[in-house]
Formats: C-alpha cells, structure tokens, sequence
C-alpha cells in the first residue's frame, strides 16, 4: 500500500522526487523519506507527511539524478523516522524502498543476525537490502544485478521494490511480484512509480512491469528480465491521463472534487454503451457474453466500497436477468475453499485494479478453471492483465482514499452488465429496457441536482457534527448505499456508524436507539415505501432523530421524519446512483467540521495492495 518513485535521468532528482511522493501520498503517510546518489548516498526520512520530508531536506538539499523514494502505510513496526524508507545496508552503500509484505523476514533475519548483521530498524523490508550485501559479500566478483536475484530468490511475499547502488551510480534497479510498479520511458530519463501520477507530467510512454520481472532502468532505457535471467521484450504503452486529472481544481479537497465530478463520470462510464432500445454494447465483454449468460452462478469478488457496489450489482443480476449471484469478501475467497469450476464465473472488482486481496481472489478461480471477469477504473492494471475480460469504469483518476465516484461508476457499469445479460436471457421485455435506459441517461443531471443542495446537506452536518454514532437504514437496491453511507462516515470522520438493512434494525439495533442516535433512512424506492414507513415510525417512538433521503411524493415520509434530503424521482432499480450522493456530502461535511484529514483519514490507505 505504500507509495514508491525513482528516477534515473539528467535532472537534479530531488524535485521529481518529492513531487511524485506528493501524488504517491494517498497510499501512505505515515513516514516518508529519499535516497539520492550525490558522490555519496544521502538518505533523509521521517514520520509524518511528505511535507514534513521537504522541511527536513530544504536545509541541505542533495543533488544528484539518481533517486528513489517511498512514502510508508505501515505493516512491520511503528511509523517512526527508524523505520521509515528507504532502508539502507550495513556498508551504507545500498539502499531500498519497499511495498509489500516478506513473509518470511523473520527466519532470514535471524540468519543474517548469527552473521553479525546489524539491524537498525523492526520492518521486513530491512532484510532485503541486508540480504543483497551480505551475498555480494560472499561473492565480491558477482553483478549487483546477480545479488539482486539471488536475494529474492530467497524472500517469500509479496514486493515492489527500487534499489540504488553507490557503486552504481547510472543504474536504478526494480523489482515486482505482487505489487505494481510503472516504468516511464522519458528522452534521457526513466521513471518509476507505483502508479502513473508521478509519471504523466514528464512521459506519456509507460511499460508495466508483471510479477516475477526484474528491470535494471539507465536514463532513457529499461532492459527487462525474469528473476531467473530470463530475458524479456515488454510492449511500451500511451498513458491516457491528464495532469490536469490529478489535481484539486480549485475545491480544497479530492473528495469533494470527485463528489462534484460525478455527473461526468457517471456520463463517461455510459457513452456509448447504452443505446435507447436498452442495447448494450459493452465491446470488453462481446466475446464471453454467452458463457456469462449461460453460466450455472456468477460470484462477485471485491473490498470495501467495490463489495459494497457488488451488492447492488447482485440486486440488479438477479432482478433483471435472473442469474444467481452471490457476493464474496475477496479477503475470505480463497481460504474456504470455493466450489467453482469451469461452469462458473467469477466477477472481481477493484477501482485501482491492484488490490492484494481481489487480486488473489481472481487467481484463485481460475485456478479452478472459472471464467474471471473485471471491473476496474486503471488501464494496465493487474486485475485488467490478469482476467479474461472485463469493463473499464473511466472514472477518471480517484485521488481521495475514501472512494466516492468509484462507487457510482462501478453500480453503472453492474447495471449495464445486467443489462446485457437480460437481453442475452431474454429476461427483459424490449418495452421495459427501453424505459430503463431512457431513465438512465437521466442520472447525470439528476446527481447535479443534487449536488445543487450542498449549502443545505452542510447545515445538517452542523447540526450532527458531534454524535457518537449513527445508524443508516435501507431495504433493497438502496440497503447496500446504507452500508456504503455508514462506511464514508467511518473513514472520514472516525464516527462509530452502522448501515443495516431496515428490517434487520428490530432484530438488535434498536436496543441503540435513543434521543442521541441519528438514523438516516433511505426511502426512495417505491416498491419497498409501506415497509420504511413503518421503520421511521419504530425510530421516532425511541426518540430517534430520522434524517430521511426520499424523492418529492413521499409526503408521509416528510411528515415523520424530522429532516429530509429530497433526491429526484427514479427507476427503483437505478436509485443508489442518487440515494448515495447526499451520503457522501453528509459525511464529508462532519468530516471537515471535524477537523479531520478528510483525503487522507487516519490508518487508510487508497489501493491496499497487501493482504
């Protein structure tokens, strides 16, 4: 989950450097730090932020053109300056930054200790760079580039590593296997990075390095081999990312900004994609449509809000094409041993297409022979290498750790999947998916109307800034936005909040109710109406305080709630795309209110890329 950038090149590196831990930071922050080869090797680090780093290094800034730096989501010991990257050896002559998990740090450590290795800090990545000098001491007439191999040769994990040599000082040295990294080839100069956000600002030319790879970067080149010397000739892509994409744009945070782009990204996940006959034309998925269709269930595998999204999608696969679905925790996949074979398909997940957990889940069933499909916002991402097909969000870049438009994008592009297998089923009357794609061409302009109501949404923030809890209640299609809606007040706000399904609250919640619970119910869809009405009811006679997200004819809603969100009018089918908007500016809001670090809240990371 940490961030990783180096650069290898003609410039003063410093600069690059710390900008691309700047971009790099929502995967990390709790220590940062640089080494740059200047005629030695300068190391600076510390705890805290990447602005905490540039304090440190403005005093006496180093020059040189060969870097790497790191900005740290600790796994193996405190977030302290000792155990901040990069990591260096016993010599003082390498150094590594580090993203990942070594499995087995603890055996090789020890062994390295009974040589009279000298440990400075308590994290597994520590031991790779001892690692690679105790064996170049071993050997003093072996390539650095040899040591590296026979040092991972030996770690059991996951990494994406960087590595500079003082000895070496023209060459920088990566390394993957479970954890991405990004070369950049510039004129004159190369890139790494565990993303393209550090990169798009010099090089639109990137190549993706897969597991097992080792690349030894010389300014303008990038040679490519297996970690068995094997070599390899990788293809070299055209980023399609704007600067312009990763910055604020003038709202004073990336949440907020990604709240407001919504409209647009909802717009971009459809063009093109959904005709008004209610044909899809999803061109990821031509070629396995039938199997999908044909399937005897389809398990969705994903984390977080994309678990969260995977529920929707459940309600809409089953509702529309009546296939069976069933939606698994990605983290919990693959330890139960899963009954699939090659009648079934797996669909995984993941807004950055990296996360660890999802990642191992996709691998899994297709061990088993499944189909594997992806959802994912990041071209050249693992989890779109990796599967057989899939749908390509285009979101746009997601900057803020708590995922906002991830969320809308990915039910779109579920509820397109069921489109289209409704017309393969011939589940869906040609009438019925006519309305419902005339409705959805209409959620952009409807979430824009809602946006429209932030002035009032903030002032009912106010009023709840302080409680110490909150309860979010929903029933079909909207009760996974209940889960969603209590989980962007957890990580923003570190206020305790639950969502439950509305039925579920007299089965045990309700023993919490009280004058100082709020209770925010989601009554927008029609079908399920008498059922909240009836939920808002048992809330007021416990002295709740209902806050009620509901559409214009719910006058008796109105009438019992004591504050309401009015969302437009929907198909029930497509109403988490606006129910869950006011969710995210409600929580945003106490956040701010708050104080709290709201793109960068404590103990999260943006892309969990460790198990």
């Amino acid at each position: 989950m940490c961030g990783i950038v180096g650069y290898v090149g003609f410039r003063d590196c410093q600069g690059i450097l710390l900008k691309g831990l700047g971009r790099l930071e929502y995967r990390g922050y709790d220590s940062a730090g640089v080494a740059i080869v200047d005629g030695s090797l300068h190391v600076a680090k510390c705890a805290g932020k990447v602005r905490d780093l540039e304090s440190r290094l403005a005093a006496d800034p180093p020059r040189g053109s060969l870097g790497i730096g790191h900005t740290r989501w600790a796994t193996h010991g405190l977030p302290d300056d000792i155990n901040a990257h990069p990591h260096v050896s016993s010599s003082g002559r390498i150094a590594l930054v580090h993203n990942g998990i070594i499995e087995n740090y603890a055996a090789l450590k020890q062994t390295l200790a009974a040589k009279g290795c000298v440990f400075r800090s308590q994290t597994d990545s520590e031991v790779v760079v001892q690692l690679i000098e105790e064996i170049l001491n071993g050997d003093p007439d072996l390539s650095f580039e040899a040591a590296i191999r026979l040092a991972l040769g030996q770690v059991t994990g996951t990494y994406g590593l960087a590595i500079v040599n003082l000895d070496d000082p023209a060459r920088l040295y990566v390394a993957r296997k479970g954890s991405p990294l990004i070369v950049g080839l510039g004129d004159g100069e190369t890139f790494v990075a565990s993303d393209a956000t550090p990169i798009v600002e010099y090089t639109n030319r990137v190549v993706y390095l897969d597991d097992g790879e080792l690349a030894v970067l010389s300014p303008g080149s990038c040679e490519v081999r297996t970690i068995d010397d094997v070599p390899l000739t990788k293809d070299v892509h055209e980023l399609a990312l704007s600067l312009d994409a990763i910055e604020k744009g003038g709202f004073p945070h990336f949440m907020l900004k990604e709240i407001h782009e919504q409209p647009r990204s909802v717009a971009d996940c459809l063009r093109g994609r959904l005709l008004p006959t209610g044909h899809v034309q999803l061109g990821g998925l031509a070629g396995v449509l039938d199997r999908i269709a044909s399937a005897r269930k389809l398990t969705i595998a994903a984390c977080g809000t994309s678990w969260h999204s995977a529920l929707v999608g459940e309600y809409l696969i089953e509702h529309l094409a009546r296939l069976p679905v069933e939606v698994e925790y990605a983290s919990e996949f693959r330890y139960r041993e899963p009954l699939l074979d090659g009648n079934d398909v797996l669909l995984a997940i993941s807004q950055s297409g990296e996360t660890a957990d999802t990642i191992a889940a996709l691998r899994e069933a297709k061990q088993h022979g499944a189909l594997v499909l992806g959802i994912c916002n990041v071209v050249g991402s693992t989890l779109a290498r990796e599967t057989d097909a899939g749908v390509y969000t285009h979101a746009g870049p997601e900057i803020g750790v708590a995922s906002t438009k991830a969320f809308t994008a990915q039910v779109v592009a579920l509820a397109l999947v069921a489109l289209a297998l409704a017309e393969k089923r011939g589940t869906l009357s040609p009438a019925r998916a006519a309305r419902v794609a005339e409705e959805f061409h209409r959620i952009p302009e409807k979430i824009a109307e809602i946006l429209t109501q932030e002035a009032a949404i903030r002032t009912l923030a106010d009023r709840f800034t302080y409680a110490p809890n909150f309860l979010y209640l929903g029933r079909s299609f909207n009760f996974p936005v209940a889960l969603e809606g209590a989980l962007k007040l957890k990580e923003i706000s570190y206020i305790h909040a639950e969502g439950y399904p509305a039925a579920e609250m007299k089965h045990g919640p309700i023993a919490l109710i009280d004058r100082l619970m709020p209770v925010v119910v989601l009554a927008t869809t029609g079908h399920t109406s008498d059922k909240m009405l009836a939920n808002i009811e048992e809330v007021k006679a416990r002295q709740g305080r209902v806050i009620a997200v509901t559409t214009p004819g719910q006058s008796e809603v109105k009438r019992l709630a004591e504050f309401v969100i009015e969302v437009p009018e929907t198909d029930d089918l497509l109403s988490p795309l606006l129910a869950v908007i006011p969710l995210q500016l409600l929580a945003y809001h106490i956040a701010v209110n708050r104080g709290c670090d709201v793109d960068q809240p404590r103990n999260l990371a943006k892309s969990v890329t460790v198990e």
